[in-house]
């Protein structure tokens, strides 16, 4: 068995949305010859809720080591918990690359910050390590425009620490291809130094599902009333706000249609923790739509119930972005859910080709340069979804395609990636 150091900063039992990356990756790694080492922060330095059912999905033979951070100040000066805990990371990095065999460091990001780690703990150990773009790092925010805006400061940050953190990298991977292209255009050397590109969506995982059904959770956000339930859940896209506007103009032109629908947003706030920082709420109401047609619910809430509510839910809905290189891990536990999907994806986005290859629901192309054109076809995409929608069983579900949308086939393709470069 070859070793593997991954760096994960936030780990279960953290509750982003991100942990699941690196926690499907170490399941599944020693299934093709690889042992997983997890180096994380002390989840006492979390600033999120934790989810202590998800420490349940953990392999029992997992390794997993703990370093400090320096705890977040009042006023919160600095928070990211790649910084507050950056030189606590480097030096038990340093000590497991030092005193074990390790063939290979991994870092995915965000926390950007810790993608530092990796050309420093390579040029004073000699290992070869690789990052894994779950986000783009250097990324065109809405309001970036404005000269001192915080936004654009973050902007030009990323484009002077990304060139550091790649240059001596061996791997270079992503939830979808354009996650990093930016990356290697930017730095082209990349190319010379042999660097290997992998993209990887996050992956289903059927085993979550099943533990699930298997405890006792119950759903507490909504209950079953005879209307044609949909659960989005996770967060809520700076470029998707105009298809949900497209979205919600398209309901509220003929409200009648759609009196037995409702869309519940579950985990779409401001911020992971705050119940009141809704995002969904003030677009609902411009329509007249709250608390009839749309619900949210803006504090995340564990990944376990989740899934307890999508059970529950009639469908899946999920609201893409304007950006091609979106591709929402929520597709995957969608599917997985045996519930059919309802799908609004940039047209040319991964998911997308998901979603319509498998027979899972339905997915309709977005043009970024024709939003409102899902406004004059949401009629009969939902008259569509509809007639699915009662006929819909999981076993249509080509499992054969799917087949390779799983997270242990996405962990093969990280698995032979390394063993090249290892």
């Amino acid at each position: 068995m070859k070793k593997i150091l991954i760096i994960s900063p936030h780990f279960p039992p953290s509750n982003l949305a991100a942990v699941h990356r690196s926690r499907l990756f170490a399941q599944h790694l020693p299934e093709y010859g690889w042992e997983p080492i997890v180096l994380t922060v002390h989840e006492d330095y979390y600033e999120e809720e934790l989810d202590n059912n998800l420490t349940k999905l953990l392999p029992s033979d997992l390794r997993i080591e703990k370093a400090n951070a320096f705890r977040v100040t009042k006023p919160r000066i600095l928070g990211d918990i790649g910084l507050r805990a950056f030189f606590q990371l480097y030096r038990k990095a340093k000590r497991i690359l030092k005193e074990e065999k390790i063939d290979f460091l991994y870092i995915p990001i965000p926390s950007f910050y810790v993608a530092l780690l990796g050309r420093w703990l390579h040029v004073s150990t000699g290992v070869k390590y690789g990052i894994d773009y779950i986000d783009p790092w250097v990324h065109t925010f809405p309001g970036r425009d404005k000269m001192f805006s915080r936004h654009r400061i973050s902007e030009y940050i990323a484009r002077f620490l990304e060139p550091i953190a790649v240059r001596n990298a061996s791997i270079i991977t992503g939830v979808a291809e354009g996650y990093y292209k930016g990356v290697i255009e930017r730095n082209e050397y990349l190319h010379t130094n042999n660097c290997l590109f992998g993209a990887m969506p996050y992956g289903g995982e059927a085993k979550d599902h099943e533990l699930v059904k298997q405890m006792n959770i119950e759903p507490y956000l909504f209950h079953k009333n005879g209307k044609m339930q949909l659960v989005y859940a996770g967060a809520m896209l700076p470029k998707a706000y105009e298809p949900l506007e497209a979205l919600c103009k398209a309901i509220s032109d003929n409200k009648s249609m759609y009196a037995n629908l409702e869309i519940h947003f579950i985990g779409t706030g401001k911020t992971p923790n705050d119940p009141e920082g809704y995002n969904i709420k003030p677009v609902a109401e411009k329509y007249g739509l709250w608390n009839t047609v749309i619900f949210e619910y803006p504090k995340r809430i564990p990944y376990l119930d989740v899934l307890v509510h999508l059970d529950v839910a009639d469908g899946v809905f999920i609201l893409g972005s304007t950006e091609p290189h979106y591709t929402p891990s929520k597709v995957y536990q969608g599917v997985l859910s045996g519930k059919p999907v309802l799908a609004i994806l940039h047209k040319e986005s991964s998911a997308f080709h998901v979603i319509n290859n498998t027979n899972a629901g339905i997915a309709y192309p977005l043009d970024p340069d024709n939003v409102q054109q899902l406004t004059t076809d949401f009629p009969a995409l939902y008259h569509k979804y509809s007639m699915i929608l009662k006929t819909f069983s999981p076993q249509q579900v080509r499992q054969e395609e799917f087949a390779n949308y799983t997270a242990y086939a996405v962990t093969g393709k990280l698995a032979a990636l390394l063993n090249k470069a290892a």
